[in-house]
């Protein structure tokens, strides 16, 4: 069975909006875009591929999908982050989208969402990757479908945004791996206790 893991950069306060550029997810007046500049270290770039050499897919809520297809389909080929992520699949979770046209290899899921999700772990294959997606995260933990978190931590207290973890969930989770960078931010990874 394929394992589903969350990928997310997340300040000390649980947010996960808006990691990578001021207007990128600008929803609920958030003005702290690009909030993981600061604090890079080529430790994270280097784990992205080991993360994508251990995946098969992608599995991203609307918004996200569109916010990274607008980055990274335009690439030209030989770009190593676009190459990355345009050759795997994706699924996007979504009921207003008609088309997957605007991302290559991108396939949509509009119903019975948490079957289809059940469905894609079953089939064989590596692990399949989430990032953003708070909306979809907090669905598919309410229902006990995510397998591991791996979490780059960041010194950063932001106040208010898009959260990982919804309110009233209540997940035991068992540390597997922890590393701290230079810069102040810590990988810390996790399965279900």
């Amino acid at each position: 069975m394929r394992k589903i893991v969350v990928s997310e950069f997340v300040s000390l306060d649980n947010v996960i909006q808006a990691p990578g550029g001021a207007e990128e997810d600008t929803e609920g007046g958030f003005t702290h875009g690009g909030w993981t500049h600061p604090f890079w270290h080529d430790d994270i770039g280097a784990y992205f591929f080991e993360e994508m050499d251990q995946s098969d897919a992608l599995l991203l809520g609307r918004k996200t999908w569109q916010i990274h297809g607008g980055a990274f389909e335009p690439m030209p080929d030989g770009d190593p982050f676009g190459d990355a992520m345009n050759a795997r699949q994706k699924y996007v979770v979504s009921t207003t989208l008609t088309t997957t046209s605007a991302w290559r290899n991108s396939t949509l899921i509009r119903e019975n969402v948490v079957e289809e999700i059940r469905a894609l772990k079953a089939q064989p294959g590596k692990n399949i990757v989430i990032d953003g997606s708070s909306v979809l995260v907090h669905s598919l933990a309410r229902h006990d479908l995510i397998d591991e978190y791996s979490l780059w931590v960041y010194p950063v207290i932001l106040g208010g945004g898009k959260k990982l973890f919804p309110e009233g969930l209540h997940l035991p989770l068992r540390l597997i791996e922890s590393k701290p960078l230079p810069s102040g931010v810590v990988l810390m990874r996790y399965t279900r206790a």
